[in-house]
This record gives structure tokens, sequence and C-alpha cells, in this order.
């Protein structure tokens, strides 16, 4: 599965580790911010998974990564809605790509050990507007919740 990740990661931009404006990894990184935000608090387990991915993908050292970071948070922070990143990206990819993608947008959710109703949201409308169907979302966070062997609940059935 990694390296399907991989794969699709490489097919997003014929750039190298330099950062440039519309750089199709800034729209990446800013939908994963917005995923790490979604419950209203980033954690570092959080973080460190996005550094993680990223950096190992793309090969960055750590000023690259931190360049790449900087500017999908100002991308992200400029944004009013997932459209402007999730236009982009379906222009540009595959349906298997962002379906890819919503694969690791589910390891993130899932990086600090529990799923919240606003992930689940968040996901689902950046699913939605990428063209990916509920099947394929829900096929997706069941292969990560396996992989990473998490038990499929959302914070709210955690809380009763």
């Amino acid at each position: 599965m990694f390296d399907r990740f991989r794969t699709f990661l490489d097919s997003l931009t014929g750039h190298g580790p330099s950062i440039e404006a519309g750089d199709p990894r800034i729209a990446i990184m800013a939908l994963c911010i917005q995923v790490m935000e979604a419950d209203g608090e980033i954690h570092e387990k959080e973080r460190r998974k996005v550094r993680s991915m990223i950096k190992d993908h793309y090969q960055l050292d750590d000023g690259a990564l931190d360049a790449l970071i900087a500017a999908g948070e100002t991308a992200e922070s400029q944004a009013i809605d997932f459209f402007r990143f999730t236009s982009d990206i379906k222009r540009h990819f595959s349906e298997e790509q962002r379906i890819d993608l919503i694969g690791m947008l589910w390891e993130i959710v899932y990086a600090d050990g529990k799923r919240s109703e606003m992930e689940d949201h968040v996901i689902w409308r950046i699913a939605d507007l990428l063209g990916i169907s509920g099947r394929d979302r829900i096929i997706k966070r069941q292969e990560v919740a396996a992989k990473l062997d998490v038990v499929e609940e959302t914070t709210a059935q955690q809380e009763k």
C-alpha cells in the first residue's frame, strides 16, 4: 500500500524538491493540514505522520520539508473552503490517485489513535469534491484502520 502511495505522490509532479507556486504538493499539504485541524487540535503524532509521509516520499531534507509545510499552511490559511485544492487535484489526477490521497488522509486521522466526527466530515467533504464515492471513501478508511490495527469508533462513540 505504501508503494501505491509513493507512486501516487510521484505522479503529482515532475518537479524536484523545490517548492513553487502551483506545485500540487502544496494542495496536498494544505488538505493534510485541514484534516489535522478538523477535530480542533493538532496532535504531535499527526504532525509526525505528515512529516514522515511527505519527507520519505519526496526525499526532502528538513529545510525543503519545512518550506513545503509553510507553503501548505499559507495556502490553507488563505482558503475559504476545500474547493481551491480539490479542484486542482481533480483536474490533474486519476480517480485511483485521488482515492489513494483519501487513504493518506485517513492515515493522518488515525495517527492519534482515534477518529472524530469532524474528521469524518472533513474527509467526506474532500472525497465528495474529488469525485470519490462514499463506498471508496469507506473502503479506504477500513483498509487504513485494519493496517494500523485501529478499532473503528469515532470519539463520540468512545464517550458513550
